[in-house]
Formats: structure tokens, sequence, C-alpha cells
């Protein structure tokens, strides 16, 4: 059934449509199905996102009509699909009027995705006016109550310099809270990995107390405050808020030195929320879990994770894991910078479409996966800034020297970088950046050659 003149508007012009501000714009690259015009399974796939049926109904009315999806633009050679969804379309709290999340992509990614009609589809951006922009909860606190807790200037107070405990599964319960300690000697922040929380070898009540004292211990002896994610995601939201509630008890006057992780991908977007409304004071880290498995470039089908991570800034993500645009052994390239701008910028450009914030706080950026000291200015430069939380797993354990040598050499490549001295010559003075060439020689080779010759370094 050729739906295209319902629920296509060629005519609209998308300037206009930013001006009346009645509707959320999203794109998305499109491909029918061989056999099927662009435009008539355009407007199915708008049609499946809003008020259509495969027939017509006798309950359609003129108000059904009034709240359709509509296309606006097509470009069928690079694939480009453009919707236009009224706000009204989208479902609010009774509780409090507030807009969902879960709403959003049950529309915008629902069943379209997935027709007979259509070969693929994608979304790459979308566009919030402020009259929905203003229905979502967004961040409470991101990087700056990190830096309050660190003692550092509440503006530019660069990279949190964290890890992961590794092997990825955990460990029990005191070598955990020793490995926590033995970074937390160089370093700021630690957090669980995604499978960490409640193993039956790592029960959460005995790990937590004793990461807890592995803080207090640190503090001390370095005179510095030190930060722990710990993870909360559960199935259940009565879960996750007794896990934070025996968190936060057991810190108890490091309570706001604690953050909680919460797996936002494979959990979904009432974990998030509920964490955020429950917890307003901690910091919500949002761990990406499993998102390769619809945002990677290699899938056809989803939302990119640029759209991912937007997404998450409205529902109210204070850090979100941002990949290594490149940098580090997750897939991505240097052009991801662009979902760090988005995250941190009151206004900040798309690939489709320029989105201004409202002032509403900016999420930040958390760089993971593969990362190490001779990384860092590579990936600072490309950003232009190192406001970032930045969690290396094997680039602090894996140095020669251990993990707080591993932590401090993350450390000095920072200094490095923002003082513009190149990183061979700061690690001829700084023993544990040098340690960190000799304990990631293969990167070195690649990134700095020549450094065995100046570190005085043999094979």
């Amino acid at each position: 059934m050729d739906q295209s003149r319902r629920y296509a508007r060629l005519d609209l012009k998308e300037a206009d449509l930013i001006a009346q501000g009645q509707h959320v714009l999203c794109a998305y690259r499109m491909k029918p199905k061989a056999g099927h015009g662009y435009l008539e399974t355009a407007a199915h796939f708008a049609a499946e996102s809003s008020t259509g049926t495969n027939v017509e109904v006798s309950t359609t009315d003129d108000f059904t009509k009034g709240v359709d999806a509509l296309v606006y633009e097509i470009d069928a050679e690079r694939e480009i699909l453009k919707i236009a969804y009224p706000i009204a379309l989208f479902d609010r709290n009774i509780t409090d009027g507030r807009a969902m999340m879960a709403s959003f992509l049950t529309l915008t990614v629902g069943n379209n995705q997935g027709m007979g009609d259509v070969e693929y589809a994608k979304m790459h951006d979308f566009y919030a006016p402020p009259a929905y922009l203003q229905l979502f909860d967004g961040p409470s606190v991101n990087i700056t109550e990190m830096w309050r807790v660190l003692g550092r200037p509440l503006e530019n107070g660069g990279m949190v310099v964290g890890t992961i405990i590794k092997p990825k599964l955990g460990l029990r319960p005191q070598p955990f809270a020793d490995a926590c300690y033995d970074f937390w000697l160089g370093g700021d922040f630690i957090k669980n990995d995604e499978p960490q929380g409640n193993q039956i070898f790592a029960p959460l009540r005995d790990t937590i107390t004793r990461v807890a004292d592995a803080m207090r211990r640190a503090q001390d002896a370095t005179g510095q405050a030190k930060l722990f994610s710990a993870n909360i995601t559960a199935d259940d939201p009565l879960e996750m808020i007794a896990r934070g509630e025996y968190i936060l008890e057991t810190f108890a006057e490091n309570a706001n030195h604690v953050a909680f992780l919460v797996d936002g991908y494979v959990a979904g977007t009432t974990a998030v929320a509920t964490c955020r409304r429950r917890f307003p004071n901690q910091f919500l880290h949002y761990h990406r879990a499993g998102h390769g498995a619809v945002t990677s470039p290699q899938s056809k089908r989803g939302y990119t994770a640029f759209v991912h991570c937007k997404m998450a800034r409205l529902l109210g993500a204070s850090g979100i894991h941002t990949g290594t645009m490149g940098f580090g052994k997750m897939e991505g390239e240097n052009q991801d910078r662009q979902i760090a701008y988005m995250l941190e910028r009151d206004v900040a450009e798309g690939p489709f479409y320029l989105q201004q914030w409202l002032s509403m706080k900016a999420t930040t950026p958390i760089i993971s996966g593969g990362m190490n000291a001779l990384r860092l200015p590579g990936f600072f430069d490309n950003l232009g800034h190192a406001n970032v939380i930045q969690t290396s797993g094997g680039g602090a354990f894996g140095h020669i020297d251990g993990g707080t040598a591993g932590a401090i050499s993350l450390r000095q490549a920072q200094d490095a970088w923002q003082q513009g001295v190149g990183l061979v010559d700061y690690a001829s003075d700084h023993a544990e950046l040098r340690g960190a060439f000799l304990s990631f020689s293969s990167d070195a080779d690649k990134l700095y050659p020549g450094w065995r010759t100046a570190l005085k370094a043999g094979d």
C-alpha cells in the first residue's frame, strides 16, 4: 500500500520545522529492498513509526492524521531519509509529565527497521527541539564534581586518571582491594568492569567493604582524594537501589567519592533513569557494553554511536564511554571527536543537525580501551583538550613497574602534553613515563621512532 500521499511532505523545509519547534527530526541511512520505490518505502517507514497500519482502519480520524510522522527529505542516491516526528507522538510520565527515552526509541527505531520492504535503515542523527529537550532530566553532575572532590580547578581540571581492575571478570575481594590500593597510590579513579558486581567468588558486600577501606588507606598515604565507580547494574530497579544504598553506607564519609556504573545498553533506559533519579548526587557512569551490536559501522541497522551518546546526555548520564577515536583498541576514527563535542558543548554540530542544549549539563567523555601513556598525546591533539575520564587497564597494570607506576605514567603523559613538551623528552627525566616506553615498546616504535636512542634503551 503506497502511503506517500499521507506520510510524505517533501514541500516541508527543515529550517521551518526547526523554527516552529514542534517536531523531533531524525536522519537515517535507508535502502529499500529490490522492487520497492524509495519514496514509497520511506513513507511506509514513517507510517510504521507513528500512526500507520498495513490496512485502512475505521478508527483513523483527523486527530491521528495530525500527528503523523512525515517524510520531509529524501536522497535515494545517498540513501538519506529524514522524518519529522510531532512531539505529541511521544509518551510521557504520569508522575511528572517528563519525556522518556524508551518512547523515543520505540517510535524512531521500532518496527520500522524490520519491515519487509526495507533492506536496511540506521539512524545517524536526531534533533530535539527546545519543547522536547526540556522534558528530559539531563545530567545532574559531571566531571566538575569529580574535580571538586579531587581539589582541582572547576574549569579545565584535566584528565581524571583511571583504570579498570583486570582481568575483566574481576578478582576475589582482597586481591581486588589490593589492586585498587596499588593504583590509587598514583591515580585518581577506579571502575568496575561490566561483569563485576556480586559474583559468587566476589560477593559485593565483602568486596565493597574492602575497597572502601583501601580508599581510606590510599587517601591517608597520599593526602589526595580518590574515586571509585561501582557497578550497580541489575534487571530489577529495586536491586539497583539496594546495591547503591549499601555502597553509599559502606563508603560513609567518602560517599561523594563514589560513582555508580550502569550498563545502559544491556540494562536499558529504565536502569539509567533509575540511577539518575534515585541517586541524583552521584556521578552516573554510563557503560555501553554491547552497544556495538547495533552501533558498529559494520551494522546497517540500529543507530550510530553518535546517536547513542546523544541520547545518553538527554537521559542524564554524567559520563559515557565514547571509544578512543582510533587511538586505542576499539573501533573508531579521529572524527569520533564529534561525539565528545556533542556531549560537552552547549551548541554542537552533528552529522545532520545543529543541536542547542540550552544549558543542559554536559556529559563527560570516558575514554577506555587499549590506551596507555604513549597514546594519550595524539588523542589529546585530536580532541583539543584533556578534560576527560581516561581508564587504562593494561595501560596501567601492564607497566613493568606495576600499577602505581602505570598510573603515574598516565598523569605524566598528560602533563607533558599540557606543557607542550615532547613525550620522549619528558620521559628522559620521568622514570615512570620512561617505563611506559619500555612496557609498550611496540607502540613506542610506531609512534616515537628513535626513542630507544634518545632514552638509551637497548633492545
